[in-house]
C-alpha cells in the first residue's frame, strides 16, 4: 500500500500512560532518534513522585511530551498535536491540552469497565461523540503486541509491557524517524535476556509494519532537519550538561573535583552520572545526609580540590550551616539546587522557581555568596563552568539554581571546542606571604578580586586556623574585635559584589518597545517564544534574560529604566520583582503561576498582549 507522504514545519507528540508503561523511555527513544535526523527538539517529562503509582488513576499518568521542527524552538510546545493514550486515564488527564483536530491514538485493550470506573467514566468515551472534534485512532496495543510475540519465549506479563515498544515503532513510522539506534539501544538494556532483546524488537517492528499496512493511517508525516550553526550536536538533559560541566571546570581547572551528595529528587541524575567519570578525576561520596554531603564537599576543598554538593530546596535548608561555614573560611564550594516545587516535601517531580530567597538570604548573618541559574538544558553546561570559574577565582560558594523542568528537559548541545572552555588554573599558595618572609597570613587578599589565599593543608610553613569563628584580618586569628568583625563582613560582600559578570542584554529588535520583560532561569524558553510570537504579530515587545543573580549585571539598572513598563514572569509569587523593585525603584509587573509546570508560550502572550493594551 502506497501512502501519502506531507511535509510538516514542527509536530508534538505526548506519550501518556501509568508509571509503569514505560512512557518515559517511549518519549526518550523518540527523541533520541528524531535528534539523529537533525530536527531542533525541546521535551517535557512530566510523572508522579511515586516509583509506582497505583495503576489506571489519574494521579498515576505519566506523560512525555517531545516539540521537533525543521527550525529554531524554545519550548516543548503548549498543545500536542498528538497524544498516544495507553488507557483511559491516560485520555482524561491530558485531553483538556489538546487542540481541535489533535491525532489521538488510545490502547482501546485497557477501556475496560473497570479502568473506565476508576477515573469517573460512565460511559466509553470511544463509543460516545465527546471525541468528535478529534481524529480518533482506536488501537489494541496490548493484543496486537501479545499477537506478535507469539512465538518467543516470553511470558504473557513480559509481551504485554513491550506494548509502548509497540506504540514507539508505531509513531516512529508515521514521522519517519530512523530506528537503527533504538535497536542497538534494546540489545544492550537486555543483553542479559536474549529473549527479551527479541521480543522488544519483534514489538517496535510490528508496530511499524502496522502503521505500513493498515488503512487507519494514510499519511505519514516528514520534518526537514532545522538549519543550526555546523558543528556536531548531541541530544542532552540539564542535568546530563551539568554533570558534563562540572568534569570540563576539574579538567580545565587541573583539580580533583570532589562530589559529595545525598540523593534526592530531582538531583540524583548528577551523582549518578559523575560516577562514571573517575578517569577524569571525579570522585563521588554518597553520603548519609544532607549535612554530611557539604561537610565532606567542604572539606575536600579545604584540601586543596573543586568542591561540589547536589541537591534540591529541602536539602538546601539543611546545608545551610554549612554554607555559612564556606562563607566564613572564603573556600570554593559550588552548590547545585535543582528546585522543586515545595514547601517541605512538596510536589517532587514538579517544577518551580522558589528557592530564589534562600540561595540570596538563607543564611544567618551577613552570608553573601555568588548565584546564578541556566536558562535550558544545554546552557547547564555553561552554568556549570562558570560557577566553577567565580567559586575558584573568588574562593567564594556559589549557588547554581537549576530546576525540574531544565534538568530533566532535553534539547540538541553543540560540542564545544575544548580551547573555547575557559583557564581555571588556580595558584595555590606555596610560601609565606608576610613582610617579613617567614609569616603566612591566611587573610591577606589579592587586591583585584579580594580572595584571600588557597593553601593546601600540609603545606610546610603555611599552617593557619580555620573555622566558623570570626577572623582578624590578614593573621586570621580569632577575633572579637568590633572594627574587625565590621571589616570583615564588609570586605566579604564586597567580593561579591566586584565579581565581573556580562552585562545583560536585550533582544528589542527594531528597538522601539515600550514594555521588556525580564526573566531569570529556565522562563527563558516560554518567554522567548511568546516575545516571538507577539513581533510575528507586529507588536514590539523587548526581552532579557538574567543568568547572574548575584552579584547583578552592572547595566541593569539602565536597561530597566529605559522601558516604560517591565514585566517579570515567575514560577514563585515574585521572588525576583520583589528584589528589582527594592534595588532598582522599578514598579516591576509580576506575573507568578506555581503549577508545578512551566509557562506556556500561549498564556504568556495572551498577558503580554494585556501589559501592551495599557502602555
Amino acid at each position: 500500500m502506497t501512502k501519502k507522504i506531507r511535509q510538516l514545519d514542527r509536530v508534538v507528540i505526548r506519550f501518556a500512560g501509568d508509571s509503569g508503561d514505560g512512557m518515559q523511555l517511549t518519549g526518550d527513544r523518540f527523541t533520541s532518534e528524531t535528534a539523529q535526523l537533525g530536527n531542533d527538539i525541546s521535551t517535557l517529562p512530566n510523572f508522579p513522585a511515586e516509583i509506582r503509582a497505583p495503576a489506571g488513576t489519574l494521579p498515576g499518568v505519566s506523560s512525555f511530551q517531545v516539540h521537533f521542527a525543521d527550525y529554531d524552538i524554545l519550548t516543548p510546545g503548549d498543545s500536542p498535536n498528538v497524544l498516544v493514550a495507553m488507557n483511559p486515564a491516560a485520555l482524561k488527564a491530558n485531553l483538556a491540552d489538546l487542540p481541535r483536530g489533535a491525532d489521538i491514538i488510545v490502547n482501546t485493550d485497557e477501556f475496560t469497565r473497570r479502568n473506565l470506573a476508576k477515573v469517573g467514566y460512565q460511559v466509553n468515551p470511544l463509543e460516545d461523540d465527546s471525541l468528535a472534534g478529534y481524529t480518533l485512532h482506536p488501537v489494541a496495543l496490548t493484543s496486537m503486541t501479545v499477537g506478535a510475540l507469539a512465538e518467543h519465549a516470553v511470558s504473557k506479563k513480559d509481551a504485554e509491557r513491550a506494548k509502548n515498544m509497540f506504540a514507539l515503532g508505531l509513531l516512529s513510522w508515521m514521522y519517519s524517524r530512523p530506528y537503527e539506534s533504538t535497536l542497538r539501544f534494546l540489545e544492550r538494556k537486555f543483553a542479559a535476556r536474549p529473549e527479551l532483546v527479541a521480543a522488544n524488537v519483534a514489538a517496535f517492528k510490528a508496530g511499524w509494519n502496522f502503521g505500513e499496512t493498515t488503512e487507519d493511517f494514510a499519511v505519514r508525516y516528514e520534518i526537514k532537519p532545522a538549519r543550526m550553526q555546523p558543528g556536531t550536536y548531541r541530544n542532552i538533559t540539564g542535568n546530563m550538561a551539568l554533570s558534563l560541566g562540572l568534569v570540563a571546570a576539574g579538567v580545565r581547572a587541573d583539580l580533583l573535583v570532589f562530589l559529595g551528595a545525598y540523593p534526592i529528587t530531582p538531583a540524583s541524575d548528577i551523582l549518578h552520572e559523575l560516577s562514571k567519570h573517575k578517569r577524569f578525576g571525579v570522585l563521588t561520596m554518597q553520603a548519609e545526609d544532607e549535612i554530611a554531603a557539604i561537610g565532606a564537599a567542604l572539606g575536600a576543598s579545604y584540601g586543596g580540590a573543586l568542591g561540589v554538593t547536589t541537591t534540591s530546596g529541602p536539602g538546601v535548608a539543611l546545608k545551610s550551616e554549612t554554607i555559612s561555614l564556606a562563607v566564613a573560611l572564603e573556600l570554593p564550594l559550588v552548590i547545585v539546587d535543582v528546585q522543586r516545587a515545595g514547601p517541605s516535601t512538596g510536589m517532587p517531580t514538579k517544577t518551580e522557581q522558589a528557592d530564589l530567597n534562600m540561595a540570596l538570604y538563607g543564611r544567618h548573618g551577613e552570608a553573601p555568596v555568588a548565584v546564578l541559574a541556566p536558562k535550558s538544558p544545554a546552557d547547564c553546561f555553561h552554568a556549570a563552568l562558570e560557577a566553577a570559574r567565580i567559586a575558584l577565582t573568588y574562593r567564594t560558594p556559589v549557588l547554581l539554581l537549576s530546576d525540574n523542568y531544565v534538568a530533566n528537559g532535553s534539547e540538541p548541545w553543540l560540542l564545544p571546542e575544548i580551547e573555547s572552555l575557559p583557564d581555571l588554573r588556580v595558584e595555590f599558595a606555596t610560601r609565606p606571604n608576610g613582610e617579613d618572609g617567614a609569616t603566612f597570613l591566611p587573610y591577606l587578599r589579592d587586591p583585584e578580586t579580594l580572595a584571600r589565599p588557597w593553601a593546601v593543608p600540609g603545606t610546610p610553613g603555611l599552617e593557619h586556623r580555620i573555622g566558623g569563628l570570626e577572623k582578624a584580618d590578614k593573621t586570621g586569628d580569632i577575633s572579637y574585635d568590633p572594627a574587625n568583625h565590621d571589616l570583615m563582613v564588609r570586605t566579604r560582600a564586597a567580593r561579591i559584589e566586584a565579581i565581573p559578570v556580562p552585562d545583560v542584554e536585550v533582544e528589542d529588535p527594531d528597538g522601539d518597545a515600550r514594555v521588556l520583560v525580564l526573566g531569570w532561569g529556565s522562563t527563558y524558553g516560554p518567554i522567548g517564544a511568546a516575545c516571538r510570537g507577539l513581533r510575528q504579530r507586529g507588536l514590539a515587545i523587548a526581552q532579557a534574560h538574567l543568568r547572574h543573580l548575584v552579584p547583578m549585571p552592572a547595566n541593569l539598572g539602565e536597561v530597566l529604566r529605559s522601558y516604560e513598563r517591565v514585566v517579570i514572569p515567575e514560577m514563585n509569587l515574585g521572588q525576583l520583582a520583589h528584589v528589582i523593585r527594592a534595588r532598582y525603584l522599578v514598579d516591576a509587573i509580576s506575573y507568578n503561576q506555581v503549577h508545578g509546570l512551566p509557562f506556556t508560550a500561549n498564556e504568556l502572550e495572551t498577558m503580554l498582549e494585556e501589559v501592551l493594551k495599557n502602555v
